[in-house]
This record gives C-alpha cells, sequence and structure tokens, in this order.
C-alpha cells in the first residue's frame, strides 16, 4: 500500500492511501497535535467528503482497532528522520517491580529522559498513557528516546523489587 504524504503549510501533515474501492482515506495531523480522520471525494481527491476530529484518546482507541503493529512502524518511521532518537519496545514482565504501579511510579521520564508514547495489552493500544496508568505484566512499552535513555529505562522496567 502506497500511503501519500502532503505537507499542508501552517497546518500539518495530511497522509492518505488509495482504498481497493477507489475512496481515499486519511489523516490530518495539526502543527499543535490535534488529529482528524478524513475521507476524500472520489472526483476529487483534494476535496474533503469527511472530517472527523479525534481526541488523542480516540485516535489511540481507532489505531488500536486497526492494529499496534501500524503505530508502531509509522512511529519507527517517523523516529528516523530524527537523528539520535529512537523508538524501543520494553516488556513489562512478570515479577517486574513496576507490574501493578502506576506509570508515573517509575520516574522514567524524570530519571532517563524517555517518553512512553503507547502501551500495547493484548490488542488493546493505549496511547499516550498518563501517569496514572497502571503497568501490567505483558504490556509492551513503546518508548521514545536517545540510545542512553532508552537503555535506562529498560533497566527500569525490567527491575526486580
Amino acid at each position: 500500500m502506497n500511503i501519500e504524504e502532503t505537507p499542508l503549510p501552517g497546518i500539518g501533515v495530511r497522509r492518505e492511501l488509495m482504498l481497493g474501492s477507489g475512496r481515499r482515506v486519511g489523516v490530518v495531523t495539526h502543527r499543535d497535535g490535534a488529529t482528524e480522520l478524513i475521507i476524500s471525494r472520489i472526483e476529487d481527491p483534494d476535496a474533503c467528503a469527511a472530517s472527523i476530529p479525534l481526541s488523542a484518546e480516540e485516535a489511540a482507541a481507532l489505531g488500536g482497532l486497526l492494529g499496534g503493529t501500524q503505530l508502531i512502524a509509522q512511529l519507527t518511521a517517523e523516529q528516523k528522520n530524527v537523528p539520535g532518537v529512537t523508538t524501543h519496545q520494553i516488556m513489562i514482565r512478570p515479577g517486574s517491580a513496576y507490574a501493578g504501579r502506576t506509570l508515573g511510579d517509575t520516574q522514567m521520564r524524570t530519571v532517563t529522559g524517555t517518553s512512553v508514547v503507547a502501551l500495547l495489552r493484548g490488542e488493546e493500544v493505549i496511547g499516550s498513557p498518563r501517569p496514572d496508568q497502571i503497568l501490567e505484566a505483558g504490556d509492551l512499552a513503546v518508548i521514545v528516546g536517545t540510545d542512553a535513555g532508552l537503555e535506562a529505562a529498560a533497566k527500569i522496567l525490567q527491575s526486580r523489587p
């Protein structure tokens, strides 16, 4: 599948794909972080037939419905353009000091400078988890940061009580 990316000066970026039906569906990511799901008109791909504003939570839930694998692939691809920043996945293993505790308890951002951008829990994607989000054994934390920060984050999440 070919995803077309179009810069929207002063607005953000539009990413669309052509469906087998001939329809175009995509996402507009605004510079301020807002997200819209869009469907283009068949006869005029530059004209929008429908636009649905999504909160970060709604976008994450929709991403979970469509598949967490694509979210991770997109994050990884986007981080390739930022030198020194990478995306890593770290499993919360049974027996971890933080299984059953909140993300905030890890103090990961303060200590390592990394950010947990999503948690994959079974088929569910928890996008932009809040500090009060409970971590569970089996969660896969998607973390963005420097190599040194990611190494320190792994040590925190894999530590034993």
